[in-house]
Formats: structure tokens, C-alpha cells, sequence
């Protein structure tokens, strides 16, 4: 049913538009000819599409907010019905097998241009799977988590070209460097929380990445590093069609670890203690978890994730910079985990293969990227805010035994 407030405030809103936009949209100066030209056209477009857009957005708003009242009543039925598919493996067996043949027979069946942009698509399901312990497990809002990644990647191409200490080798040894750098980010910011927060370790990205730029003796200022060996497979020396089939197959394997550990880790004592401390910080300090410890560790098991995929970044280009590793990259990893679910692992995951691999295959829409991503994350926040596939709370109910029986 159509209301006429509602058509009075989307009309209100349209005329604001054509008010702010005119400027921009209606007049334009042709200097060769020194003549204003007047586009009223633009305005009349901008008025209508404003309109539309206004009132479709009232209206499922609207639609919203009727849906969740109707929900409330049979909200915790539903809840258990999803915690039992949730808990029975067996419902998603046909799905996980179809996935694993698909993921095997991938490389050999699509062109090394495409398997290039799945290596790029798992590495940034790691990395967000990485910021989740942080933000979505621990609720601590990270917007530097790029410095871990290029310490990561720096860290194999400065022991590289030094020492000729392989991938294998550099995995692990940047993996553990990330997490030393995550454990001193961690002391200087222990009382800080939200935007505060926020702030101090987007200024720590940006530190890491101006001493990278400028310390041309260490790190080789802007020129960067280049002919960063591949991994290689037994020893051999793989050309690079195969070098790159081999790199997906590590993936592969990588982001299942990866999924595994994270998986164990929110379901552990100091997962249960990440979500306390996110929900309510002095309610976890008064139940006796040691916050200190808390954080450092979420700080620290979230930047070993990205320390590792830095030197994943580094073998897969043979190239690295401090250009890579700018502020926006932060930006991203965290649009993956809030658009797939802060604290979901499915969900991160959905989020890392939406964001990561759109924009390839919508190539003709790239110089519209960070609009298109800036429209997906509010409409997201707005209709929902959970995200793509958001966490079931984890309610627990006391059944007194005795009184069942008497009944």
C-alpha cells in the first residue's frame, strides 16, 4: 500500500539531491568556445533516480522491520533448527564433496590466467580468516593489519637475497616475526578500544610501510625487491605454468589448515575468552580472564596468518614494494570479514571469494570498485548488519532433572 508521508519524504529527499548536485551535474564551461552549456536533463535524472531509490528503500525497510517482528515469536525454534543442520555434518557432505572435486580439477580445467586468480582469492581468504580472530573473535578493530602482511613478505625476500634461505624455510620464520610484531603492537594499545583503537594501528601500518619506503639500506626503499625465487617442489626447479598450479595446490592445503586451526581456536578456552572480551570487556576482566593475555594473543595468532601469506605474496610475484602494502589493503581485508560475518568462518570465507573475484570477472565495472564495495558494505549494515552468514549466539539453558521426572 502506497503512503503518502512516505512519497512526501522520498519527493523531499529527491529535491535535496537535484539541490546539492547541480553544480556538478547541470553546469559545465566550455572554455574553447567561452559558453556555460546547461544539462537540465541531468537534473531531471538525478531528481527521478533519487526519488525511486528513496522510496524503494523506505519500503523494504519498512518490509524489515515487519519481518523481524514476526520472527521474534518463533525466533528460538529456528535457532534450534539451524544449531542442529549446523551440527550434523552429514547435511553437508554432497556440498563439500562437490567443492573438493571442483578445487582438485580446477587448474587443469580453467587457464592459468584463472588459477592465478583463485591463488589471489585463497590468499585473501586467509588474510581475512587472520583479521577475524581480531575483529570478529575479539572484537578489537584493527585497520593495520597490512604492516603484518608486509613484514611477512619483506621478511623472506630480505632473508632471500641475504642468507638464500628458501620458502619452506620463510614460511614459518615469517609467520613468527608477524606474530612478534603483532605481541608489540599489542602492549602500547592494551587500553585503548574502539576508534581509539583504531587509530593507533592504522598509524602502525602506515609506520611500517614509510620505514620501508625510506630505509633504502634495508629494505630498498621504493625500487623494491625482485627475483624472489618460487617454491620449488622436491627440489626441482618447476617452469611457470607448473609453478603456479603448484602454488594452488599449496593454497589448497593452506587455507584448510587454516580454516582447521581457526576452527579449533574459537571453539577453545582462549576462543570462549576472545568472544567474552568482545562482548564485554569488564565483565570478562570481573569473570578472571587476564585481558593482557587475551589480547596479545588474538594480536599475535592474527598476525601469523598474515605474516605467512606476506611470504605466499612475495614467492607468487617474485616482486615486492611498499606500494603494496598501503592502507587500502587493510580497508579490504576488513570489508571481507564484515561483509561475510564478523566470527563466521563460512561467512569470511563467502566474503573473500565475493570481493576478491567480482571485480575480475566484472572487469568492465573497475574504475567503479570502491563505489560498488562502498554500496554493497552500507546496504549490507542496513538490511544486514550480521553480515552474509552470520553467527549463531550461543545461548545456554539450565534443565532442572528432578522436576522432569516428577512431571
Amino acid at each position: 500500500m502506497i503512503k503518502f508521508s512516505e512519497i512526501k519524504k522520498s519527493l523531499l529527499i529527491s529535491i535535496w539531491f537535484m539541490f546539492l548536485t547541480f553544480p556538478i551535474i547541470v553546469i559545465r564551461v566550455n572554455p574553447t568556445e567561452k559558453i556555460i552549456e546547461w544539462r537540465w536533463h541531468n537534473i531531471m535524472l538525478v531528481g527521478i533516480g533519487s526519488f525511486f531509490i528513496s522510496y524503494i528503500w523506505r519500503y523494504f525497510l519498512e518490509r524489515k522491520e515487519l519481518g523481524e517482528q514476526k520472527a521474534k515469536a518463533g525466533e528460538e525454534a529456528k535457532i534450534s533448527v539451524i544449531r542442529k543442520t549446523l551440527s550434523n555434518p552429514q547435511n553437508f557432505k554432497p556440498a563439500m564433496i562437490a567443492v573438493g572435486v571442483l578445487a582438485v580439477v580446477f587448474p587443469f580445467v580453467f587457464s592459468i590466467y584463472q588459477t592465478n586468480i583463485m591463488i589471489t582469492a585463497l590468499m585473501y581468504v586467509m588474510l581475512g580468516l587472520g583479521l577475524n580472530i581480531v575483529v570478529g573473535l575479539a572484537g578489537l578493530l584493527d585497520l593495520g593489519y597490512v604492516a603484518f602482511y608486509a613484514v611477512g613478505a619483506y621478511s623472506y625476500a630480505l632473508l632471500n637475497y641475504h642468507f638464500g634461505i628458501g620458502f619452506w624455510t620463510a614460511l614459518p620464520i615469517g609467520g613468527a616475526l608477524a606474530a612478534i610484531f603483532g605481541i608489540i603492537l599489542g602492549f602500547p594499545v592494551l587500553r585503548l578500544r574502539g576508534d581509539y583503537l583504531a587509530i593507533v594501528t592504522l598509524g602502525f601500518g602506515e609506520i611500517i610501510r614509510i620505514i620501508l619506503e625510506n630505509w633504502n639500506e634495508f629494505s630498498f626503499g621504493p625500487s623494491g625487491i625482485a627475483n624472489i625465487p618460487r617454491p620449488g617442489f622436491l627440489g626441482m626447479k618447476l617452469s611457470l605454468e607448473y609453478s603456479i598450479i603448484y602454488m594452488y595446490f599449496l593454497m589448497i592445503g593452506l587455507t584448510l589448515f587454516t580454516i582447521f586451526v581457526v576452527n579449533r581456536l574459537q571453539d577453545s578456552r582462549i576462543g570462549r575468552a576472545w568472544i567474552a572480551l568482545r562482548e564485554d570487556e569488564v565483565a570478562c576482566q570481573a569473570m578472571g580472564i587476564d585481558k593482557t593475555k587475551t589480547k596479545l594473543t588474538a594480536f599475535s595468532l592474527g598476525a601469523t596468518w598474515a605474516g605467512m601469506v606476506g611470504v605466499i605474496f612475495a614467492a607468487k610475484t617474485t616482486f615486492i614494494n611498499p606500494a603494496s602494502f598501503t592502507v587500502w589493503e587493510s580497508i579490504i581485508i576488513l570489508c571481507i570479514v564484515v561483509l561475510g560475518g564478523m566470527g563466521s568462518v563460512v561467512g569470511v570465507i563467502v566474503g573473500a571469494f565475493i570481493l576478491m573475484l567480482l571485480p575480475e570477472y566484472l572487469i568492465a565495472f573497475s574504475d567503479y570498485r570502491m563505489l560498488i564495495f562502498g554500496a554493497i558494505l552500507v546496504t549490507m549494515m542496513v538490511f544486514r548488519p550480521g553480515g552474509i552468514i552470520s553467527t549463531v549466539r550461543r545461548t545456554y539453558q539450565f534443565k532442572d532433572e528432578t522436576s522432569e521426572r516428577k512431571n
